[in-house]
């Protein structure tokens, strides 16, 4: 296993990076490195310059006009992005739909659906956990009655992240309640514009309305939206989820942050104190660990060999990570980090000077926010039960 890259590999490092000097806009970047407030606006703009380039669809293959990178290539895109305080590519419709519409959907439907979500152009959103149905995924209840040559959905879903900036979504929903629960569901792609969909924001602690209720009252969805067969969405849920959950891992936002620590710690004079300075480095060490287990997996892929199935265990380290740096990040700034400001956001520090008394910091709202990491996408715990029987063969 050879864990070094090629001069080729180098040379495309590069000419990433030259691109995204060049083309991602300054004031995006700048509040991506500052953690403030992206808007809808922000996100849409640097998805249309990838699309532009055909690299919103970075993970895609050529024929349906990716770039056709291998294993490698897309790693050390992802890692220039981050690394550029470019914004994270909003997943729900390049990183998660985009390959089920890919691998299960008909020609009519990959010919309709993939340009816009290529170009950007078309916001998705996931339609997944419900109230009671989280985890517990294969217990939803989000009905869809066949009607001709329509389903009539019924239901509510929770938990849709930036579902307020929806133009479509796709939904697991039950079509039938025969056999085991997993046997019953489909997934349906559903035009959030439709009559009877009602969308419901969930304020958070830092008053920003991240997530969202989105309720369905009769919604007449064409049949021609439903991927694959009736009552086999489940398989293509679990095709979904391991593209989720290797995303969530998201080592090269974990680099960029672990600097960003590091600032914010020496402006507030406690990169000093050995104690702190510890801490930092234990975390520095399973950034490392976890980039080496993601170079692990792109060298089997490259080589042709069969990796281990451990997206479930990039998901687990990825999201613990995450909580860590943003807690080391709040205790460093101690009393400035404060919570429940909805202009925190909007600040401006991230650790480029020392703060004065009265400076406003999102960073406590960023370690609530990131309490979820370890639940979404398949909590840990069951993430473990996963590994264990998956990996460990017990």
């Amino acid at each position: 296993m050879d864990l070094n890259f090629t001069p080729d590999e180098l040379a495309f490092r590069h000419e990433i990076r030259a691109w995204v000097a060049e083309n991602l806009p300054a004031d995006i970047a700048h509040k991506v490195r500052h953690s403030l407030r992206l808007s809808r606006e922000d996100h849409q703009r640097w998805a249309k310059i990838l699309g532009k380039k055909s690299w919103l669809g970075w993970g895609w293959p050529k024929e349906f006009g990716g770039p056709g990178w291998n294993a490698i290539q897309k790693h050390l895109f992802e890692e220039e992005l981050a690394l550029a305080c470019a914004p994270r590519v909003i997943p729900f419709g390049p990183v998660m739909v985009a390959p089920v519409i890919m691998a299960f959907g008909n020609a009519e439907q990959q010919k309709r659906f993939l340009p816009g979500i290529a170009s950007g152009e078309v916001w998705w959103s996931q339609g997944y956990s419900e109230p009671g149905s989280g985890s517990d995924l294969a217990s939803l209840k989000c009905k869809a009655e066949r009607r001709g040559d329509k389903y009539i959905v019924n239901g509510q879903k929770t938990w849709t992240t930036l579902g307020q900036y929806g133009e479509w979504i796709f939904c697991l929903v039950r079509t039938s309640n025969e056999g085991k629960p997993q046997t019953g569901i489909s997934f349906l792609l559903i035009d959030m514009k439709s009559p009877g969909i009602t969308v419901r924001p969930i304020v958070l602690m830092d008053g920003e309305p991240e997530v969202n209720e989105v309720w369905f009252d009769n919604v007449e969805v064409p049949t021609d939206n439903l991927i694959g067969e009736e009552n086999k969405g489940w398989t293509y849920a679990k095709h979904l989820l391991s593209h989720e959950r290797t995303n969530i891992a998201d080592v090269n936002r974990a680099k960029r942050e672990l600097e960003r620590l590091k600032r914010v710690a020496k402006a507030e004079g406690v990169y000093d104190d050995a104690r702190f300075r510890d801490q930092i480095a234990l975390l520095e060490v399973d950034v490392v660990a976890l980039e080496m287990m993601v170079l692990r997996v792109l060298s089997a892929e490259k080589s042709g060999k069969q990796s281990l199935d451990v997206a479930g265990l990039l998901k687990i380290r990825g999201s613990e990570i995450q909580q860590r740096y943003a807690e080391l990040m709040m205790l460093a700034a101690g009393p400035l980090s404060r919570a429940y400001i909805f202009e925190a956001m909007e600040a401006g520090w991230q650790g480029d000077q020392v703060a004065v008394p009265g400076d406003i910091l999102p960073l406590a709202s960023t370690f609530f926010n990131m309490r979820k990491t370890t639940i979404y996408g398949g909590s840990n715990e069951v993430q473990r039960n996963i590994v264990a029987q998956t990996v460990l063969g017990s």
